[in-house]
């Protein structure tokens, strides 16, 4: 990482000269057909990214976690892409205009440092999701998906690795490209083998490397 304690720290003052905001779980942080209103600073809980499509089925695109920033590409390029965001669980957030954000970023070069860590993770996320297409069998795709999501949201538990994000199978179908029947069907073969246990939306990763081996 670039940025240390006190860059992120001027960072995050920025937001705080902002306005809160409070959302409930399952409330509309940007709505179907709406542009970001500026930048987002999530203090506390998780924003689901999504689009439609052209089957009016959602397609996931990221998770969103505190810490994080949302609206940062629209910020920089000025490109909206409509993406829908949506609160996963009761969710704080901070925001300031896209004009604040970019003069800051401008007379505060080092405040920049962090912001292009969060660039140069958002790319290796979306990499990340590239190369898990790139497997031939759901199953495949499932298990990348898995393990990329435990390493960014997984909590260690006395079961194993707790993937702390509610995941509906929707969500997890359509970010590895398969239909929810198959994706469904394929998480229960995993449980049955005994390399996950699900509970509710909570999915554990009970031997991270004996799933990772089944690859």
């Amino acid at each position: 990482m670039l940025a240390n304690a006190d860059e992120m720290r001027a960072l995050v003052n920025l937001f705080h000269g902002g306005t809160k905001l409070t959302y409930s779980k399952g409330e509309f942080i940007i709505r179907p057909g709406g542009s970001p209103p500026g930048v987002f600073y999530i203090e506390e809980g998780l924003a689901k990214a999504y689009d439609i499509t052209k089957y009016g089925e959602e397609n996931l695109l990221i998770i969103r976690k505190s810490g994080e920033l949302m609206g940062l590409t629209w910020a920089i390029t000025g490109q909206d892409r409509h993406i829908i965001y949506t609160a996963l669980a009761p969710t704080t957030v901070w925001l300031v205009s896209r004009d604040t954000f970019v003069k800051f970023m401008r007379s505060n070069p080092a405040s920049a440092l962090p912001v292009v860590d969060m660039i140069t993770d958002m790319y290796r996320l979306h990499s990340e999701r590239i190369m898990t297409l790139e497997y031939r069998t759901v199953r495949e795709r499932l298990t990348s998906f898995l393990l990329t999501t435990a390493r960014r949201f997984g909590e260690p538990t006395a079961a194993g690795l707790c993937i702390v994000v509610p995941l509906r199978h929707q969500d997890i179908a359509s970010s590895i490209s398969a239909t929810r029947e198959t994706t469904s069907r394929a998480l229960a073969e995993m449980e049955r083998k005994g390399y996950i246990q699900t509970e509710q939306s909570c999915i554990t990763i009970l031997d991270e490397r004996m799933l990772h081996d089944s690859l």
